[in-house]
């Protein structure tokens, strides 16, 4: 008999089975949707790039990309992307440094952390509409101007239906998506390396110039080109106030719509070909910045 502090070998025998891990099984709803919705259309949609009115594989769409439209569609996305990322970034930023002053818990706080939750989702018709309705042709802050002050903001036309137009709804997103991806990395600055450097004698400029800011630049451009991508891919808001071209994704509308560059075929897929390139590129950059933003995160 075994004495009173002998412990039981619980120890499984060799005919023991281990239980299948089934914490995988929740992720086949999102495999599925992930495939059905987002894999399979954007390979047939490129795919089609490739393919002749019979079926047959070529080369030769790929000639669109030297079509005049098609360069400016491009020219004119990156512009706008670049331009309302930028704007979007330095922003954004000013606004997580403002926040970084106030307690976490506060009002404030909260509040502006909710507003930018829900006003980085706000997009499409409806933010169209907003400032259809705040700066379009009769819109209350377009007459308020002319009949208080004589200015004008369409007297050369109607700016906001214009693609430089589209920076002012497309920085209304960018500003509280900035505000999201970049204040974890700012909050991530640890107090101490400020008083470590104070002690040292470095100056509050000097911290910020050696220290917080190279610490901070990755998560920076990476947040900028998250912006780039976010304005790049973004077709409902534009749609709404530009009735076509302009931009890739309006482009593409068109010539799924109306084949209108002569001689080829299935311009849409070519289109979609060189916005997925667009995207690698993008989304390869910001991951390597997100890897090296998180070495002095852990």
């Amino acid at each position: 008999m075994a004495g009173a502090g002998a412990t039981t070998d619980r120890t499984p025998g060799p005919r023991a089975r281990r239980r299948p891990d089934l914490a995988w099984l929740g992720l086949t709803p999102f495999a599925a949707y992930v495939l059905l919705f987002l894999a399979v259309p954007a390979v047939i949609a490129v795919g089609s790039g490739f393919t002749t009115g019979d079926g047959a594989f070529t080369l030769a769409n790929l000639a669109a990309f030297t079509d005049p439209s098609v360069l400016r569609a491009f020219g004119g996305s990156f512009g706008l992307s670049a331009v309302s990322a930028v704007v979007g970034a330095v922003l954004g930023a000013l606004v997580c440094w403002a926040l970084a002053a106030l307690r976490p818990d506060g009002l404030v706080r909260s509040g502006v952390d909710a507003a930018a939750g829900v006003l980085a989702q706000f997009g499409g018709v409806m933010l169209a509409f907003a400032f259809i309705a705040t700066i379009g042709a009769q819109g209350l802050v377009t007459t308020w101007l002319v009949s208080a002050f004589g200015l004008d903001l369409n007297a050369e036309g109607a700016f906001l239906y214009t693609v430089p137009g589209l920076v002012i709804p497309y920085v209304s997103f960018q500003v509280p998506l900035m505000v999201l991806t970049f204040m974890p990395a700012l909050e991530g600055v640890k107090a101490q390396w400020g008083e470590a450097a104070a002690t040292l004698g470095a100056s509050r400029a000097t911290y910020w110039r050696r220290i917080a800011l190279p610490v901070l630049a990755p998560a920076f451009w990476g947040s900028l080109l998250l912006l780039f991508a976010n304005a790049f891919s973004s077709f409902a808001t534009a749609a709404a106030l530009i009735a076509q071209g302009g931009i890739v994704p309006l482009t593409i509308r068109t010539q799924l719509t109306s084949e209108t560059i002569i001689g080829l075929q299935h311009v849409a897929g070519v289109l979609a070909l060189g916005m997925v390139v667009v995207m690698a590129v993008v989304m390869g950059a910001y991951s390597l910045l997100q890897r090296r933003a998180a070495r002095w995160q852990r």
